[in-house]
């Protein structure tokens, strides 16, 4: 026997068989729970630093890396991530969830000044940061350089 003989034999049937089914599935998928997705706020401070006319591989080398190296003894800091381009880096400091984001503020703020008076003796970039909230903004692929 045939397993589709039955349903060719009786379309009518066949037909309100998958009107059923369809109209169950649509009652079951409005009765699915929807929980919303928890809010997790990581303090995130990102550090751009500028040179221009300064090549990529110059920047990283004579600016990102020893800026990485002193922001990564900040206390409480999970993931660093950069990007070198064109006479520019972008430091990307992620901190434990507990990390109170204007103290890290401010231990970043002194890790960069540190930074410039050690670099003093040749041209500093234009360093800055700024606090960012990753849970509102997109997104984004970036450059994994290390992670602690």
């Amino acid at each position: 026997m045939n397993l589709s003989a039955p349903f060719i034999d009786r379309p009518v049937a066949t037909m309100l068989l998958t009107l059923a089914s369809r109209w169950r599935g649509a009652v079951a998928f409005r009765l699915l729970p929807v929980s919303p997705l928890p809010r997790i706020d990581l303090p995130t401070i990102t550090v751009t630093a500028a040179l221009p006319g300064a090549s990529p591989e110059t920047v990283r080398r004579r600016f990102a890396m020893p800026l990485e190296r002193s922001l990564g003894r900040i206390a409480g800091v999970t993931e660093i991530t950069s990007a070198s381009t064109l006479g520019s880096t972008r430091i990307v400091l992620q901190f434990e969830s507990e990390r109170d984001i204007n103290g890290a503020a401010r231990d970043v703020q002194a890790a960069i000044q540190r930074d410039a008076q050690r670099a003093a003796a040749g041209p500093s970039p234009a360093s800055t940061y700024r606090k960012v909230n990753p849970a509102v903004a997109p997104s984004c692929s970036r450059p994994h350089v290390g992670q602690r």
